[in-house]
């Protein structure tokens, strides 16, 4: 079993299209996509916006290299994603600009970081813990991002970024890309007194898309 040309070719167009628009600056980032008991992964220090589909990183899911340059440093959190959700193949990672900023506010919420703005936040999204600063790649962090993925596919990373997990990478794509629009959204409605989504309206969201909530 390997990871065929169109699951290659599409982690490269998707990193492509997060890099060109900015949402993921320089060597930051990583996308991986699961397939049985493999992973395939973005290589340590690339660039979404250089991605080649040959150097793609394929790892077991006990971690051994099968395949490829060296992988992401944060493989460690992609593996507590797919290890607590069995059913997504595919987690995406941002240093986004405006979720980063707000990772970094005083008085966030730990359980959900940002407030319901908008009703595709509540879809693809759902609850976004906050959790804790801890050093890339280090155990003390992949105990943070595990302990808070048992309870939400996504999850917000103090002075670092986001996280998502999803059935495609498509949607887990998605899913970062609505954090930092709902990040920004919250930064220009800072001070404003905004009206966001009540709990009536967010209830009725999770129980028409339950896989989200």
């Amino acid at each position: 079993m390997s990871f065929d040309d169109a699951a290659r070719t599409q982690m490269v167009r998707l990193g492509a299209a997060l890099y060109d628009r900015g949402l993921t600056p320089g060597r930051t980032g990583n996308l991986s996509v699961r397939m049985d008991d493999q992973i395939m992964i973005t290589p340590t220090n690339a660039c979404l916006g250089r991605l080649e589909p040959e150097r793609l990183a394929v790892m077991s899911v006990d971690g051994e290299h099968l395949a490829g340059d060296r992988p992401s440093k944060e493989l460690v959190l992609h593996r507590a994603f797919y290890r607590h959700h069995p059913t997504c193949t595919a987690v995406a990672h941002l240093h986004s600009t405006s979720a980063v900023a707000v990772s970094c506010l005083p008085g966030l919420r730990c359980d959900d970081a940002l407030p319901p703005i908008t009703p595709y936040f509540v879809m693809r999204v759902g609850r976004l813990p906050l959790i804790d600063y801890g050093a890339p790649g280090s155990a003390e962090l992949e105990e943070l991002v595990s302990r808070a993925a048992k309870h939400s596919r996504s999850v917000l990373m103090r002075n670092h970024g986001s996280f998502a997990a999803a059935k495609s990478l498509e949607s887990a794509v998605d899913a970062v890309e609505e954090i930092e629009e709902t990040a920004r959204l919250y930064l220009l409605l800072a001070g404003r007194s905004p009206v966001y989504l009540g709990e009536e309206a967010v209830a009725e969201l999770h129980r028409r898309y339950p896989s989200t909530a």
